[in-house]
């Protein structure tokens, strides 16, 4: 079965789309832990940049569609059962030292597509403080850069350091590879047949649930610190 909605009564002018690349939300945890937003432009992007995105959303709403695939199969890697979708191992963005996934079997995982150069990297302040306020719930972020759209041509290192530097990122991030298209890599590939939305800019978020078999998309423009964002995030970690 697969489930979609649009959360905006109406599609936004293209002035709002630009405005929205242009000056992306950031996000600080209050001292009550909980999230408070504001607007800042410590990165700007090229027109033709701001341009890009609105022809790689089509004019879409930001939406979310989930569906359900075949049941997860056994690892006997770890003995314990891990879920197709994390049978994968992937190099660590630090080291290069190979990561299973399966490792977060269990977890609700949400796999964001990243680069440093792009109007909505701020976002990984928000990722992070994700990451770090629901983590002892069973949560985890997973960051994949990707020069897909032109946003990150720095080696691993380089995006390492940015990363730790800029926004104290902590939560796992792998090596640079491809996101979208033909040569995505397969988890990528499985999470735009799972979710029936494959990724069309930096910073496509997908929420894998703790069964690993139910995977919810939101688009660039979803803020990961925001409400909605934010309420099915818990739905998912009070799900077992």
């Amino acid at each position: 079965m697969r489930l979609q909605e649009n959360s905006f009564s109406s599609y936004k002018p293209l002035s709002y789309l630009l405005r929205a690349h242009l000056q992306p939300h950031k996000a600080r945890t209050t001292p009550d832990g909980s999230f408070k937003n504001h607007y800042s432009m410590p990165f700007k992007t090229a027109p033709l940049s701001a341009l890009m995105l609105v022809a790689a959303l089509g004019g879409l709403a930001p939406g979310l569609h989930a569906a359900t695939p075949a049941a997860p199969n056994a690892s006997a890697a770890s003995g314990k059962s891990c879920p197709s979708l994390l049978q994968q191992t992937f190099p660590r963005l630090q080291d290069e030292k190979p990561q299973s996934l399966c490792q977060y079997a269990g977890k609700v995982v949400v796999v964001v597509n990243t680069a440093s150069f792009c109007g909505f990297t701020p976002q990984y302040e928000a990722l992070e403080a994700l990451h770090s306020r629901y983590g002892p719930q069973g949560l985890v972020v997973l960051g994949f850069p990707s020069n897909d759209f032109s946003q990150e041509s720095g080696s691993n290192k380089d995006i390492a350091a940015f990363c730790e530097n800029t926004f104290g990122v902590k939560f796992p991030m792998f090596a640079k590879s491809s996101v979208s298209g033909k040569d995505a890599n397969p988890l990528f590939k499985q999470l735009a047949a799972a979710s029936g939305t494959a990724t069309r800019w930096n910073f496509y978020k997908y929420v894998v649930g703790r069964d690993g078999r139910t995977v919810t998309s939101f688009n660039p423009m979803v803020d990961p610190a925001g409400p909605r964002f934010i309420k099915h995030i818990e739905q998912e970690l009070r799900s077992q």
